[in-house]
């Protein structure tokens, strides 16, 4: 039986017609490899309300591995996410209109959780790919660090596989930023089917530099 592998994209928010976060998971929808398939979900960007899409989408489709994906615009390259911070502190409404100021995400639980999936062997194998990718070290305090959080709340103690990668903007949303880093979209989709195929394999991650001096 094929492993189900769960991929997450937001909707667009702060005003935006589009999210490369989404764009890029939609368009492998129904992509299948070497003992896979892929499924996916379009999270709300609304703090409590996307975590409760997510959690019932786990429990319905039971996946061995979760990537959600966000949008970081300003990063110019993919992104892996080592660790999700229980704390919303917002520095824009969400898309109910939320701003959340220093609030737990999940009350009585750990301050962190580090992701399951191999983050440095993900940016190994997109770079392989010739993509820009590296680790992050901190998913923000919006909507998709608390998505991030959730999951893997939610997930700890199962075996389930899961983290977070963010991506750039796309050039044409680039264009409103001067000076603002972008790359195209089958980029971006190259990037995350190497996560899915890296985390898919298995085999723990590597040991290779990804750290950051702030």
């Amino acid at each position: 039986m094929k492993k189900t592998v769960l991929l997450t994209g937001f909707e667009p928010f702060n005003g935006a017609t589009i999210n490369p976060a989404w764009e890029a998971v939609r368009a492998l929808k129904g992509w299948s490899g070497d003992g896979f398939f892929v499924e996916v979900l379009q999270l709300p960007c609304v703090f409590g309300f996307a975590n409760r899409v997510l959690r019932g989408a786990i429990d319905e489709m039971k996946p061995a591995v979760v990537i959600c994906v966000g949008q970081a615009g300003g990063r110019a390259d993919l992104t892996v996410e080592r660790v999700a911070i229980n704390v919303d502190d917002a520095p824009i409404v969400d898309n109910d209109r939320q701003q959340p100021v220093d609030a737990t995400i999940v009350a009585g639980a750990p301050a962190a959780y580090f992701a399951t999936l191999p983050v440095k062997a993900i940016v190994g194998a997109m770079r392989e790919r010739g993509l820009k990718a590296s680790v992050s070290q901190t998913a923000g305090t919006f909507v998709c660090n608390h998505v991030f959080y959730g999951l893997m709340n939610h997930i700890d103690g199962t075996g389930v596989q899961g983290g977070f990668v963010h991506v750039p903007y796309l050039p044409e949303q680039a264009a409103a930023f001067e000076g603002a880093p972008s790359m195209a979209l089958a980029e971006i989709v190259e990037g995350l089917r190497a996560a899915v195929e890296v985390a898919v394999r298995g085999g723990g991650d590597v040991a290779a530099g990804g750290g950051a001096t702030h």
